[in-house]
């Protein structure tokens, strides 16, 4: 790790320095403020002991950043125009990171100082969009296309319909509990429990499920929202040090050959559908941005690829000047490949040859060291044994009107831990804030208990404003760094 500072100025390694700071205090944030969600009901069920359920939530997220993958990882990168990731060795480059992290990390301190359940991936997601956004205003070209809309709206989706998700499933479960087990110590509070049989701990089983599910909640929390942490660093590595960082250096001579053949058959690919592609996508097409990938060049990418990767076996065979050149190629042919994958007269075998396509142009550009991932994972680990209280006190006393139950608690944890297991599996971004309150009012309302409408009041208002806000601070932010330092 420390040999990423070899050689470097003193000003560009202070300025890495302050960058993966700022990454890692999101994480940080990141931890105490959503793994708040994690630890609410297994404490408020007295199912374990504050201290030891945030020591064990926080270990729990690190192995969850440390097993995840990287899929939400990249989708999440992938929001920000094309021409920004290719560039984001600039100043401008710069300038987008540190502003969507800005509001970022405003908007989730400020939520969890009132003690609001806010999502840390909506927040970030919001934040990213504001950066396409202010660099369409600024570059004078189309919102249309300064923004990923099609993977935006994948995300949308993904953010709106997971507390649905939530509170139907949890309100089920909560539902069969009931009529299979009418008369279990589970459908008791910890109150009652204590008041009728001078018991202070739930039923074995209960206790059990609540401590499994909690702690199956923090590794999914980890493994999704670790995921945006580590691609942020991504970009800053790239940014900074592009020399070690813009492409795996790692990566071995199969990965590389891989890589070739891909190029190659997407400009087969091309060749025997060019008609319909030069239709969707017309060469003579002015470019919408400072720079632009279009399907129409494809062939002319490939060739630049194949030429730049030539014989070599390993790209630390190669200077950084071709490295970048490789990077910024199989951006724009990954790109094509996806756009030409819309196009209604591409059959449905050349589909999915274009997914493995994609999938093979990426392998060397969409990575992250093992030391990103821990570092990533132990600051939202140490994070969640930090701030826990506010945001845990909300979901645990303020949803419902009466004391939650054990079968509540179970419910509405084990959903949310599935729910959120699911979506980093699948590379979809995921509100464990969302989930979990959605899931606990699910079960209130199931369980007859009650909603406080002004605290669903307060959660609503925050998921509304959350884009919102997070669009218009970035953009401001964008728009003052790139006057001031671009």
């Amino acid at each position: 790790m420390l040999d990423i500072f070899s050689g470097l100025e003193t000003h560009v390694a202070l300025t890495l320095i302050l960058s993966l700071g700022f990454v890692l205090a999101f994480e940080f944030i990141n931890g105490f403020h959503d793994t708040a969600n994690a630890v609410a009901t297994v404490i408020y069920t007295q199912s374990m002991k504050p201290q030891a359920a945030v020591m064990l939530s926080g270990i729990f997220n690190f192995l969850g950043v440390l097993t995840g993958g990287l899929a939400v990882a990249y989708a999440i990168v992938n929001l920000l125009p094309v021409d920004l990731l290719v560039a984001v060795n600039s100043n401008r480059g710069m300038v987008m990171v540190f502003s969507l992290l800005a509001s970022a990390i405003i908007w989730n301190l400020g939520t969890w100082y009132f003690g609001i359940p806010s999502s840390s991936s909506h927040t970030l997601i919001g934040s990213i969009l504001g950066i396409g956004i202010g660099n369409s205003l600024i570059n004078g070209t189309d919102v249309s296309t300064g923004i990923n809309w099609g993977k935006a709206i994948d995300v949308g989706m993904s953010l709106l319909f997971s507390p649905l998700f939530g509170a139907g499933l949890a309100g089920l479960l909560l539902y069969l509990l009931m009529n299979w087990w009418p008369r279990s110590n589970i459908h008791k509070s910890p109150f009652q429990r204590q008041q009728i049989e001078g018991r202070k701990h739930p039923p074995f089983w209960a206790r059990f499920m609540l401590i499994v599910s909690s702690m199956g909640l923090s590794f999914s929390h980890g493994s999704n929202d670790g995921q945006k942490g580590v691609g942020l660093v991504m970009l800053v590595l790239i940014g900074i040090v592009p020399a070690q960082f813009v492409v795996n250096l790692d990566s071995d001579p199969i990965q590389i050959e891989h890589t070739k053949i891909a190029a190659l058959q997407l400009k087969e690919l091309y060749q025997r559908n060019e008609s319909a592609i030069l239709a969707q996508y017309p060469a003579s097409a002015k470019p919408t941005q400072a720079f632009s990938c279009s399907p129409a060049a494809t062939q002319q990418y490939a060739g630049t690829l194949l030429s730049a990767i030539g014989e070599a076996r390993s790209f630390q065979q190669l200077p950084e000047s071709q490295r970048w050149a490789i990077r910024t190629q199989l951006i724009c042919l990954a790109d094509s490949a996806k756009k030409i994958a819309k196009i209604a007269s591409i059959g449905d075998v050349e589909k999915k040859q274009l997914k493995g396509i994609q999938r093979d142009l990426t392998v060397t550009t969409e990575y992250a060291p093992m030391w990103v991932i821990a570092a990533v994972a132990l600051a939202i680990g140490i994070g969640t044994m930090v701030g826990w209280k506010r945001v845990a006190l909300t979901v645990g006393e303020k949803i419902g009107k009466k004391d939650m139950t054990y079968s509540q608690g179970m419910s509405a944890q084990i959903v949310t831990g599935v729910a959120i297991g699911l979506a980093s599996l699948v590379g979809a971004p995921a509100s464990t804030t969302h989930v979990l309150s959605s899931a606990v009012a699910g079960t209130m309302v199931v369980g007859r208990s009650g909603l406080q409408l002004s605290t669903l009041k307060s959660i609503l208002m925050a998921w509304i404003l959350t884009l919102p806000v997070c669009i218009g601070l970035s953009i401001g932010f964008y728009y003052l760094g790139v006057h001031l330092f671009v």
